[in-house]
């Protein structure tokens, strides 16, 4: 590893998702430990697209089945969702790190992105071996392309893509997260829960950093950061904030209702 950058690029690059995962774990922790660099003259260059294995097989947003959990077949369905939103959130936080490494901003919002690669690399094992533990695997299902196409777009744009990864699509995961660890626990099925559980704790922290970050350039620009959000959603993210709302946890988080609540009824041709 020459760099952080050189590091978070190989990593999104590569299609071997044990190597991917392993690679964001020792970028990270050598980043910590302060023993890489941030950025150097060889790394390579940042893909258009991160490296994939041929499966899963990638289908239409409405393709994608919807199963019930009360099945072991719906169960199984929901947490290959799940594994291919953290395998995408991998590969967006090395994103965030190697296409803004040259952004004039404090070594420590690179700390906050690798600790968030460390944490979704994480997740992804977890959910993979929870769907191996149910005779499963990643790629034995269909999966939409949707999320790496909305942070795509913003690719150019770092208060973008902050506006759209962390507050939008992490968010997200706030609001739905503890109804399917309810669900679960229903169910019986108290190990997939229990990922869930962990997978629900450290989101908070990621859209935490987002918060951070984004409240950060909108200061040094001098900007209102509610109608900056709102500005940048708008341009950048198609169709409305959908509720409900974890309004308590998104406020934990730095992301107060004044963000967001005005954006449910905003529709993107």
């Amino acid at each position: 590893m020459t760099s952080l950058r050189g590091a978070a690029t190989e990593a999104i690059a590569t299609a071997d998702l044990d190597r991917k995962t392993a690679l964001a774990q020792e970028a990270a922790t050598r980043w910590f430990e302060r023993r890489i660099s941030l950025r150097s003259p060889l790394d390579p260059k940042l893909p258009d697209r991160p490296g994939r294995p041929e499966k899963p097989e990638l289908v239409p947003p409405t393709a994608v089945k919807r199963r019930s959990l009360h099945s072991v077949k719906g169960r199984i369905a929901l947490l290959h969702a799940i594994a291919h939103i953290e395998l995408n959130a991998v590969d967006l936080a090395l994103d965030i790190v190697a296409r803004y490494a040259s952004e004039p901003v404090p070594h420590s919002f690179f700390d906050g992105w690798m600790q968030v690669a460390f944490e979704e690399a994480k997740h992804f094992r977890l959910v993979r071996d929870r769907l191996r533990a149910m005779g499963a695997d990643y790629g034995d299902l269909p999966a939409h392309d949707g999320l790496w196409q909305a942070a795509h777009q913003t690719r150019n744009d770092l208060t973008a893509r902050l506006a759209v990864v962390p507050l939008i699509l992490e968010a997200r995961g706030l609001d739905v997260t503890p109804s399917l660890q309810a669900k679960m626990r229903e169910t019986g099925d108290l190990e997939s829960a229990a990922v869930l559980d962990v997978i629900y704790n450290d989101e908070k922290g990621h859209v935490a950093i987002g918060a951070k970050w984004f409240r950060f350039l909108c200061a040094r620009e001098k900007k209102d950061p509610v109608e900056t959000f709102k500005q940048l959603v708008r341009i950048n993210f198609r169709g409305p904030l959908k509720p409900p709302f974890n309004d308590l946890a998104r406020a934990e988080a730095g992301l107060t209702p004044s963000f967001y609540r005005s954006l449910t009824a905003v529709s993107q041709s």
